[in-house]
């Protein structure tokens, strides 16, 4: 491909996003702190001011368990800058489990919502309210008008969103329209802990994650852990997430590779 025309598929690209986003300058991104992970993510880290899927598979459905304490551990550090929203319809989540994990449970605002219309509603102002950094909402499905709103709120005053896909109370799936406007999509799943070398039992939590979907980046698979959890100091730490090991043809490295990481 020639140099003119390379330029011009990238001015092309620039003025798509810019229309996609509404024109509005970026706020940033925030790094996981492993160029392995951020490499894939455009402005090398999650871009801010947006929002994002995030989905498990089988029984997570439903429960969310696993999504959840993914959403929270990556968004901890926005929390620790302004307030944090949780809207949800099932109200079980614990936040004495997400403040081991180090999430500040003083920054939490939960609110329970009748149903997905107001959820999505409520993100929707929660995303556009001074101060607030982080709102995360549990919906089995957003369709594309209800990305875009989303996705304005966002914009508003520069919070970033988190939709964990989510049956709160089982059932069938929903219909959901193909396509959306979500800047990423992951896909999170329980992986086996271990214990630190030369010591039993159990260790950190860790996540299979499975980056699905990344506007203007690549995918990816990793094992992440959650760093120094039910710790003093969780909330020390630059990301409470670290990379255990690349995935590659979905097999896990081997334990020796793991331990060198």
């Amino acid at each position: 491909m020639s140099g003119f025309r390379a330029t011009r598929l990238a001015a092309l690209a620039a003025q798509i996003d810019a229309i996609q986003t509404g024109g509005r300058a970026d706020v940033g991104v925030l790094p996981f702190g492993d160029a392995r992970i951020d490499a894939c993510l455009p402005g090398e880290g999650l871009p801010l001011g947006r929002w994002h899927e995030i989905t498990g598979a089988g029984l997570e459905a439903e429960t969310s368990a696993a999504p959840a304490a993914f959403a929270a551990l990556t968004a901890s550090p926005l929390a620790r800058k302004g307030e944090a929203v949780w809207v949800m319809r099932r109200d079980d989540l614990w936040a004495p489990g997400l403040a081991g994990l180090g999430f500040p449970p003083e920054r939490l605002i939960q609110v329970c919502a009748r149903d997905e219309a107001e959820t999505l509603a409520v993100m929707e102002d929660a995303l556009a309210t001074v101060g607030v950094t982080a709102v995360f909402g549990e919906v089995e499905a957003v369709d594309l008008t209800a990305g875009r709103r989303l996705q304005l709120a966002c914009e508003k005053r520069g919070a970033t969103g988190f939709v964990i896909k989510r049956r709160p109370f089982g059932g069938t799936a929903k219909a959901e329209a193909a396509g959306s406007v979500s800047a990423t999509r992951w896909r999170i799943a329980s992986a086996p802990s271990e214990p630190p070398l030369g010591e039993f039992g159990l260790g950190s939590p860790r996540f299979r994650v499975t980056l699905e979907r990344c506007r203007g980046g690549r995918l990816g698979e990793w094992i992440l852990e959650a760093d120094r959890a039910y710790s003093w100091e969780a909330a020390d730490v630059a990301h409470p997430l670290r990379l255990v090991a690349d995935l590659g043809d979905r097999e896990l490295a081997p334990a020796s590779e793991r331990r060198a990481a």
